[in-house]
């Protein structure tokens, strides 16, 4: 059994996919966990309702189409986190930097609360005004806990076949297998394959077919080295195939990978003339990759060359929150991808080892001095691995952003997120729109060609595409280096509108309302799993100096100090009563309950009937009791600020939930464990020293040091996230859009050559497509039916009632149209079993008769009844009556036994038995071991090899070989003891293929 139901992405408009595979026995598979820009919670209410029935979470690509929802997921969805999650190891490193950009550049990405739930859980909420548009945001997750739940997705390779481990709540496997297979499109970008009894399903959403600088090809064909013109035999006929439909409406370039690229440059190349600025806006962790290294070298190419460049009169930039990280990441990942950059990723080490002594003696004048006369470089002036740009320059905050747009310069900024709703691609669309010399590159189709949303609900990005599309305010027509036509769309000062929104703490009634909220929610998880309290930290609820109310009679009132968390406190403190009875705690319950000092141990059994003691385990290890190198340290030595040693961090009381703490103390604790100066309320400055990696988090090395001057005083360097609950409002402002708007195809994904082409090839049972537009797969579906429909073998109408085209949330049946039996081998025809190698996979035929089968506790009392009958009399009736008890009892369902045939009944079988070739053989294989065997072989014409002159084989469209001699020369007849040719290449012929012979 199959069934498939896709949560996100099916005959929609929202990039987000999410899909769900049950297969028998209750086992479901989720895979991916995708989010639109809206980040609206209404999407997930479909996933959410299947997550206690989850067995096994699979991620593809690290794009927010994919993962965006994966750590809300983690941190508002109970029991989520008890599921076993498998990706690539790329998808985890890229996914996490992804997530962490994402909130922390978008108050959106915490998402609203919907009214329905707040109006449910809240008592409060009809007190207010039943109109008013509440948007209340949940906690968003820190930096650090997103970095703690990718560390629980387990890393898998390619090609390399995994059983995963069950969730706790999912029945059995049963032999569930997944294997992950290179899609192309991003790094570590999965195609699964899942395996699950009979059923073989083959799960390729986003997948490219065409290679590319950094990422090789989908492994349909194989690898680069061993490709073919045939689908590997893995993918190859599975009963389920489920596709996207993206871009089956676009036709691939012509020229290809090169022409593309040089496409972008001669647009760059005209902008740079007009002295403008080039916008590129990019994701931030997969397709960012392939942009930086085309512009990189393209940098390198020109400032090498000894003509004059136009290239290098402007400076290149990446804009991104954790583009440091996510070049690290891409770094330490070199052989997942293309063989051309781990040759050339080899080379640049070897060159940087052969100059690193010339480097070293140099001192640091003459170092000073050569960066002055050279070009600047983004890390390094001699890069260590391939992302280390020499000419693109790395921009992690927004006051550096701002300070590069001030300059009036020609420049080119690849800045995140496509989507233009968040990150510093808006920043920069806004500075850079009312002037018309500048030109903004869309690298991924935003919309749709029937996409009926209204404008005023569009995004920046599908906006401007459709602006783009529309092309209504006239088209700048140029002609590229290579003769290619550059089209460049006008807007015509069209009003470009921006809707930016910002975090406002609650106050008042809707604090309370909150409140209410989240204590009902913290009920809901303590009932669902153990342990559900620490799902919502009171930490990050808790309400400090910047959640309170700005009033100063509050700020004076010391009896105001943890008022807003006396229902969370009520709440939890009934918990604790509930839970510290003696039935529950038993005999622990004179360490946990203060006061308790008597506890009636008659009658109790093991720990409950001695006193309790607590023996203090110490860490040991080869050599010994573990010591801590800082209690040996001098007073000079020790670490302290204010005056307070911080070896007794441990000493410090933690407020718990509900108690009143100082207003100093409400403050959280930087990531060293200090807390900050008493009475500062000012916004802190991190150096680049400050902004180490932590956990992944944040790294500063090669960031492009901005010079300071007195604007940032006023404009810090980052600005730390508002904590505590919130609220989010929005500021709306129009400007008038000048620039102009272009497109080059970067997304990386399937085209309808690739489709069309591809989809016959695997030849799978049943077809499902999701993962675009109506009109897309509409298209696609009547192309499949088709080009099926043509394969020899193929049935009309199995192959048309084999397409399905589900919407989101419709369940459709895909599973296998054969029927299956399971039967048991006895031991003696096993041991006639005689196996045969074809590509790898062992087969053979089985002749036997079936029986019915005899439990094993059946025989084991058959014997001991024999041997109690040759006792006495008295036990002989006594396993009578055990016969009688056992003939009542019901008999268990057993799989019949298939036997040896006896004798008397071979002769009449082995007629019946027809001999049967398993195999497909190859004409170009043949043609290779025929010429390793001193044969000559060449092909004429299609289909027909020709061997020695003599013998023709030919391969029909069903697969049928044909083999024709032409006669016998008479060197052969003459040589006795050589084979004659015919004889030679039938035997050839049949050692590539399995006979399997009955009888």
């Amino acid at each position: 059994m199959f069934n498939f139901t896709p949560l996100l992405g099916a005959q929609s408009t929202s990039p987000a996919s999410q899909s769900l595979l049950e297969f028998e026995g209750g086992v479901k598979v989720l895979i991916d966990l995708g989010w639109d820009t809206k980040f609206d919670v209404a999407q997930l209410e479909s996933l959410e309702k299947h997550v206690p029935t989850l067995s096994v979470i699979l991620l593809t690509h690290a794009t927010s189409a994919h993962i965006a929802a994966f750590a809300h997921c983690c941190k508002h969805i109970p029991l989520f986190t008890q599921i076993p999650i498998y990706a690539t190891t790329p998808v985890i490193s890229l996914g996490r930097t992804l997530l962490q950009d994402i909130y922390s550049s978008t108050p959106l990405a915490s998402s609203i609360i919907p009214p329905a739930s707040l109006s449910e859980a809240s008592y409060s909420y009809a007190t207010l005004n039943s109109h008013a548009n509440l948007k209340i945001l949940l906690q968003p997750p820190t930096s650090e806990e997103i970095s703690q739940y990718f560390a629980l997705i387990n890393p898998l390779k390619y090609s390399q076949p995994h059983q995963p481990l069950p969730s706790p709540f999912s029945p059995p496997l049963n032999g569930l297998t997944i294997t992950a297979y290179n899609a192309g499109h991003t790094l570590g970008g999965t195609i699964w394959h899942i395996q699950h009894g009979m059923e073989s399903v083959v799960y390729a959403v986003d997948w490219n077919q065409v290679r590319e600088n950094v990422l090789t090809g989908a492994a349909w064909l194989g690898t680069s080295s061993t490709g073919g013109a045939e689908v590997i035999e893995q993918l190859r006929k599975p009963t389920a195939l489920v596709c996207s439909t993206k871009g089956v409406e676009q036709t691939a370039s012509a020229g290809g990978r090169v022409k593309r690229d040089e496409l972008l440059l001669d647009m760059i190349r005209t902008t740079i003339t007009r002295g403008g600025t080039v916008l590129i806006p990019t994701d931030s962790s997969a397709r960012v990759l392939e942009l930086a290294y085309v512009l990189d070298h393209a940098w390198q190419r020109e400032a090498s060359s000894s003509d004059p460049s136009v290239l290098n009169s402007a400076r290149l930039y990446l804009a991104s929150m954790n583009a440091g990280t996510t070049m690290r990441y891409a770094s330490s990942m070199i052989e997942w991808m293309d063989e051309n950059v781990v040759r050339e990723f080899e080379a640049e080490a070897a060159k940087s080892g052969n100059n690193n002594k010339q480097h070293r003696r140099m001192d640091s004048k003459q170092m000073r001095k050569d960066q002055d006369n050279s070009r600047p470089t983004g890390r390094d002036s001699t890069p260590g691995d391939m992302f280390e740009f020499r000419y693109m320059k790395l921009l992690e905050r927004k006051s550096q952003v701002e300070k590069i747009l001030s300059r009036k310069t020609p420049k080119v900024i690849l800045a995140s997120d496509t989507s233009l709703t968040w990150g510093f691609s808006r920043d920069a669309l806004q500075r850079l729109a009312a002037d018309p010399a500048n030109l903004v590159i869309l690298t991924e189709r935003s919309g749709f060609a029937n996409d009926s949303v209204p404008e005023d609900e569009q995004d920046l990005g599908r906006m401007l595409w459709s602006w783009y599309a529309e092309k209504k305010d006239g088209v700048a027509i140029e002609t590229s280096s290579g003769g290619q036509t550059v089209e460049q769309a006008y807007t015509d000062s069209r009003p470009l509108r921006f809707v930016d929104p910002y975090r406002q703490p609650l106050e008042g009634k809707e604090l309370v309302m909150y409140q209410q909220y989240l204590a009902t929610k913290r009920q809901l998880q303590t009932t669902l799993q153990s342990g559900g309290d620490a799902m919502l930290e009171s930490a990050a609820d808790a309400i400090d100096e910047t959640s309170s109310t700005s009033s100063s009679s509050e700020e004076s009132d010391p009896e105001h100090q943890g008022k807003a968390l006396n229902m969370s406190a009520a709440l939890a403190q009934a918990r604790n009563k509930l839970s510290g009875n003696k039935e529950v705690t038993g005999v622990n319950l004179l360490l946990r309950q203060p006061g308790v000092y008597d506890y009636d141990v008659r009658g109790k059994k093991g720990r409950d009937a001695i006193f309790p003691y607590v023996t203090k385990r110490r860490r040991l290890d080869d050599f010994g009791e573990l010591i801590r190198p800082e209690d040996y340290l001098r007073a000079e030595e020790r670490d302290d600020i204010d005056g307070q040693d911080m070896r007794d961090t441990n000493g410090e009381k933690q407020s718990g939930l509900g108690q009143k703490r100082k207003w100093e103390d409400t403050s959280l604790p930087s990531t060293h464990g200090r807390r900050p100066s008493i009475g500062s309320k000012k916004r802190r400055k991190f150096g680049e020293s400050d902004q180490k990696l932590v956990n992944g988090t944040r790294e500063q090395r090669g960031v492009e040091k901005i010079e300071s001057d007195s604007s940032d005083e006023s404009h810090p360097e980052i600005e730390e996230s508002l904590i505590g609950p919130a609220k989010i409002t929005y500021k709306d402002s129009s400007i008038q859009a000048n620039l102009r708007i272009a497109y080059v195809d970067f997304a990386g994904l399937h085209d309808q050559r690739s489709l069309s082409m591809l989809i016959p090839l695997i030849q799978p049972r049943k077809l499902v497509l999701v993962g675009g537009s109506e009109s897309e797969t509409s298209w696609l579906a009547e192309e499949c039916r088709q080009k099926l429909r043509a394969r020899p073998g193929s049935n009309d109408e199995g192959t048309i009632n084999d397409i399905f085209t589900p919407v989101n949330g419709e369940t459709v049946s895909a599973s296998m149209d054969t029927n299956a039996w399971t039967v048991k081998l006895s031991d003696a025809l096993v041991r006639r079993l005689r196996w045969q190698d074809v590509k790898g996979l062992g087969v053979v035929t089985l002749m036997g008769r079936l029986g019915v089968s005899r439990p094993v506790e059946q025989l084991e009392a058959d014997t001991l009844r024999r041997k109690r009958q040759r006792i006495t009399k008295d036990e002989e009736d006594a396993s009578k009556v055990e016969d009688l008890q056992a003939m009542t009892k019901p008999a268990p369902e057993l799989p019949p036994t298939l036997d040896v045939i006896p004798a008397s009944m071979q002769a009449a079988t082995r007629s019946v038995a027809q001999p049967l070739h398993v195999g497909d053989l190859r004409l170009a294989d043949l043609r290779r071991i025929l010429q390793s065997s001193g044969h000559s072989a060449e092909f004429r014409g299609e289909g027909t090899l020709l061997i020695d002159d003599l013998i023709a084989v030919r391969k029909s469209t069903t697969g049928q070989i044909e083999v024709e001699s032409g006669g016998v020369r008479l060197s052969d007849l003459m040589a006795r003891d050589k084979e004659e040719p015919f004889q030679a290449v039938r035997r050839r012929i049949y050692e590539g293929l399995a006979i399997i012979i009955g009888g």
